[in-house]
């Protein structure tokens, strides 16, 4: 009796395999993929700078002449781009500077019109550091670089041309893979002496511009 038992119950579990299986194995091969397909990538329009190696630009800003007042300073530049990182500069700028107060209080002046002309030339080095993306909505992107540069040159002011030491700092912008905008700030250290003593003078420009490469 109790073998019987025994062979029903086997004959049963068996029999429950085989029916029940296949059901298993159908649900199965309808499940859901763990991992999901990839979603389409957006295309990006990316400005990229051009292959030339030249880079010409006009500037416009402030330029703080100390003791001379804050006037309005223009110019031009013109970039060598040695390597991605590293850019040779030649600058022209000039503005035209005011009274001292000095001059405003005793009614002397020290300088003629044609001496408060202030001109400088540079010949500077630079360097591109923390390059970046600017993203405009969802199609457009803009290289850009923060750079330090730092040169000498000569400044012409008050009647002598004086040797010029500049360091400064810059944002460049690319918009199309050919121009550029630029926003920098600089101070170039000359020494003079008209107020009656020597000492170092630092005058600070702030400026913005564009450029073209070629």
């Amino acid at each position: 009796m109790e073998s019987r038992f025994r062979i029903f119950l086997l004959t049963l579990t068996v029999a429950a395999l085989v029916l029940f299986a296949p059901v298993s194995f159908s649900a199965d091969t309808g499940a859901q993929p763990v991992i999901a397909p990839e979603a389409p990538r957006r295309e990006i329009h990316e400005a990229q700078i051009d292959t030339e190696d030249f880079e010409f630009g006009l500037f416009a800003g402030i330029m703080s002449v100390e003791d001379f007042g804050a006037n309005a300073v223009y110019g031009v530049r013109l970039d060598y781009h040695l390597t991605e990182d590293f850019f040779a500069e030649l600058a022209v700028g000039r503005t035209d500077t005011d009274k001292t107060s000095f001059e405003r209080l005793g009614g002397v002046d020290l300088l003629t019109d044609d001496a408060r002309t202030l001109t400088y030339y540079n010949l500077s080095l630079g360097v591109n550091l923390l390059p970046g993306e600017v993203f405009v909505g969802r199609s457009y992107a803009f290289n850009s670089a923060f750079y330090l540069i730092g040169g000498v040159g000569s400044t012409r002011f008050a009647g002598d041309d004086r040797f010029t030491l500049s360091i400064g700092a810059g944002y460049r912008l690319l918009l199309t893979d050919s121009i550029a905008l630029h926003i920098d700030g600089r101070d170039h250290m000359f020494d003079i002496d008209i107020l009656g003593e020597n000492k170092t003078s630092h005058n600070i420009e702030f400026t913005g511009g564009i450029s073209v490469f070629f």
